[in-house]
């Protein structure tokens, strides 16, 4: 099994790979005490049908489920991620 590390590590090599702009992750998979069930990221610069190539990406290499959203638009949500999440790229 990966550590914690080493699935942000693999992670940010997809994200580099799909060329984001910045790639951040939230929720329950930075929270120490908690045990996630799937991986919730967030991306700039990742268009269109690209970006669901990049979710099927992150899920067969992390074998784990994976939501990703996009950051392109300014939204409340993508702004609390930002503040709140970790970034990885």
């Amino acid at each position: 099994m990966k550590t914690t590390e080493e699935i942000f590590s693999t992670a940010s090599e997809i994200a580099r790979r799909f060329n984001s702009k910045r790639f951040f992750v939230f929720g329950s998979a930075i929270d120490p005490s908690r045990t996630p069930h799937d991986i919730d990221f967030a991306c700039e610069g990742v268009p269109g049908w690209k970006l669901f190539q990049f979710g099927a990406a992150l899920e067969e290499a992390l074998r784990m489920p994976v939501d990703l959203i996009p950051l392109d638009e300014p939204t409340e949500f993508g702004r609390m991620v930002e503040s709140r999440g970790r970034r990885l790229l």
